[in-house]
């Protein structure tokens, strides 16, 4: 008697065989396979209805059987028994089907507000009893465990989040789960510009949003500012420009961007200034002639004084 232990992965083949030893060639009779206690062979008559299970020897030394297909309803002892020297001899066989990691339910792409908790799952079977871990993919963090759970999440942490199982049979089994975090715009790009009168120039306003911002442009008398020949809004993903063509005095003043999204909206100002002219780098001014009403230009300093009398 003797007791033997056979893996194999489903969908695979078992092959199992019962080799009898050359002293018992000639003499081996009354042979038999049972899986339980169902007889699927005796001699090289089949009893078993199953399509799968077929004789591949039946002789002397070799008396083996094939099971194409193998599920894991197949797990379980297998005995072949016969005849040898007129005494019976048996030998056990147990099969072990071994079934891949398999991710069979996980959480749904999730969309949620900044500091709300999220709570995600991820279901895997399989033989031997596979392992499950979430992966964070900005930063690689690790977490055991079928559930994923994050209090009070942060818009930093809206991200693809992978769920990976593994058992050692086959390759592991990935998926991803998409968490998209909603918060109110913040604006993060606002500078004052300087121009010259007749060139170009553009005021930048950045805001960071989910979903994205939308965006208004307010001059300093709180009328909206609507494209002209000279003057033009061009609204990007994350930011609104103001691009002056041709700046002319009316130009020139405090304007506000203004961000909004479902959550909230945020706004900044900022101002577009005269940049004063130089030449070779000194600031010409005007200056009183001396006792008379007229006026001359002359080349001066940020901080003149009056001549002399």
């Amino acid at each position: 008697r003797n007791k033997t232990a056979l893996s194999v992965d489903t969908f695979g083949i078992s092959l199992i065989k019962i080799r009898t030893g050359k002293r018992g060639r000639s003499l081996v009779t009354h042979k038999a396979w049972l899986n339980r206690s169902n007889i699927l062979f005796t001699g090289t008559d089949k009893w078993s209805l199953d399509k799968r299970v077929t004789l591949v020897n039946s002789n002397n030394s070799d008396f083996s059987i094939h099971i194409s297909k193998v599920q894991v309803t197949d797990e379980g002892p297998y005995t072949c028994t016969f005849q040898a020297y007129n005494k019976p001899r048996i030998t056990h066989v147990y099969l072990i089907v071994q079934v891949p990691a398999r991710i069979v339910n996980i959480s749904k792409d999730v969309s949620v507000n900044e500091g709300e908790n999220v709570n995600l799952f991820c279901l895997a079977v399989g033989r031997p009893e596979p392992t499950v871990t979430w992966k964070d993919q900005k930063y690689g963090l690790v977490s055991d465990g079928e559930f994923l759970d994050i209090t009070e999440i942060k818009r930093q942490q809206g991200e693809d989040y992978e769920c990976i199982t593994n058992n050692g049979v086959a390759p592991p089994d990935k998926r991803k789960v998409k968490v998209t975090v909603n918060y109110p715009p913040m604006i993060t790009d606002v500078k004052n510009m300087p121009a010259q009168l007749g060139k170009t120039a553009i005021l930048r306003c950045e805001a960071m949003a989910v979903p994205t911002a939308s965006f208004e442009w307010y001059r300093d008398d709180h009328r909206p500012v609507e494209n002209d020949n000279t003057l033009r809004i061009k609204n990007e993903k994350t930011r609104s420009l103001l691009l002056f063509t041709n700046v002319t005095d009316k130009h020139f003043g405090n304007y506000t961007c203004f961000a909004s999204n479902r959550l909230g909206a945020s706004n900044a100002s900022m101002l577009l200034f005269r940049k004063l002219s130089h030449t070779h780098g000194v600031r010409m001014c005007a200056l009183p002639f001396p006792r008379s009403g007229t006026v001359c230009v002359r080349a001066c300093s940020r901080a003149h004084t009056q001549p002399r009398a």
